[in-house]
């Protein structure tokens, strides 16, 4: 007789990230103030909302071999979440800091664990490789940006404005939640080719009581 299925599997994971992920781009690219503030403000949103999925996931969706990776990607978020969600603290230094650290190290975390998923064949791996390497580039690229880089320009006709690091820097952001919640989106409503590792345990039926005498050589 075999498990009763999940209800709760890394397809509604993944669903749910890109959910977040999708709210926090909407939230950064509708807003006209793209300051430390408010790109602190949604990041913190963002990486805690992100991290209890991961812990539901670690509980619920994945065996105690593959956890390891969803527990330390939690912690990091609720650590990141509580440093960017401090009003006080939030400033173009704090935000360049937390936000580039943690993605270079949550991105360096999904990344090992999608390397070393594909030696059990598991097709989360391409997922999880995929969504490391976004974040280690969102990683990089803030960490080019210079916190006080002002640059005007003009629009004819329709003023002069000015370019500053921190406006790139949380455009960067919304721009990396855009494209992970279409990536984890697109990622989570895939047919899976193949059984993953994950649900391994759950789907193979227990045949050993079910061996008939011809089975067992003709005993009568």
């Amino acid at each position: 007789m075999s498990a009763p299925a999940r209800t709760f599997t890394v397809r509604n994971v993944q669903l749910i990230r890109a959910l977040f992920a999708a709210a926090a781009a909407l939230m950064i690219t509708f807003s006209p103030d793209h300051s430390a503030a408010v790109g602190l403000s949604v990041f913190s949103g963002f990486a805690f909302v992100s991290a209890f999925v991961l812990v539901l996931a670690a509980w619920l969706a994945v065996p105690a071999g593959s956890r390891w990776s969803y527990l330390l990607l939690a912690a990091l978020g609720f650590a990141a979440g509580m440093l960017s969600g401090i009003p006080p603290w939030r400033s173009d230094d704090l935000f360049f800091a937390v936000v580039s650290a943690w993605a270079l190290i949550s991105g360096g975390i999904e990344l090992f664990a999608g390397i070393r998923a594909r030696r059990t064949d598991d097709p989360t791996a391409r997922d999880s490789i995929t969504v490391g390497a976004f974040g280690i580039l969102l990683g990089i690229l803030l960490l080019l940006v210079p916190a006080g880089l002002v640059q005007e320009y003009s629009i004819e006709s329709a003023g002069t404005f000015e370019l500053t690091g921190i406006i790139l820097g949380v455009g960067m952001l919304g721009a990396y939640a855009a494209i992970v919640a279409v990536f984890l989106g697109i990622a989570g409503l895939s047919p899976r080719g193949q059984t993953s590792a994950v649900d391994a345990d759950i789907t193979e039926p227990d045949t050993s009581a079910a061996a008939t005498p011809a089975d067992r050589g003709g005993e009568r």
